[in-house]
């Protein structure tokens, strides 16, 4: 193989190195995303069961594949207000201690974004923000908040409490 060929090959690795795979989604007015890597699969028009006495991130839990999954409600978990007259979407994510469902407004797009354009979260940052964001994506005409999925985790929540 020629020098070119291999010098080709070897840019092409790089800049897929450089990229990154995210989940966008929608919650209220904002944009934020999850790593594709940690999404399993998207469940439309699931109702989870409420969970009596449980903490109010808690979205109730559901049915998947056989296994029951604690869900968590980002609007509550944001200090959001409740989702009115919509069905919301279910991400089903894989953290390292298992799976647990994400209740968000809906799943837009997977959009591919640059390494180069990520920014960790601000030192000014409120502390309980900081709690679930890894930090933002500059895309071309907007913001997306990037939440981290073991912070989100349920267990981990509970801990946190």
């Amino acid at each position: 193989m020629s020098a070119t060929a291999n010098s080709l090959r070897s840019r092409k690795k790089e800049t897929a190195a450089e990229m990154a795979e995210v989940c966008s989604i929608h919650l209220g007015d904002g944009l934020y995303g999850l790593p594709i890597s940690h999404i399993l699969e998207i469940v439309g028009d699931t109702k989870p069961e409420t969970v009596p006495l449980a903490p109010a991130f808690v979205g109730g839990l559901v049915h998947y594949r056989g296994d029951v999954l604690t869900t968590v409600c980002a609007r509550q978990l944001l200090g959001m207000p409740p989702l009115e007259g919509k069905v919301p979407d279910l991400l089903v994510v894989e953290s390292v201690n298992g799976c647990f469902g994400l209740i968000v407004d809906s799943v837009r797009e997977v959009l591919t974004v640059s390494r180069e354009d990520f920014e960790p979260n601000p030192s000014t940052i409120h502390e309980r923000s900081k709690a679930f964001f890894a930090g933002t994506y500059k895309l071309k005409d907007r913001l997306m908040v990037m939440l981290d999925p073991a912070r989100i985790d349920p267990l981990e929540l509970a801990r946190a409490n």
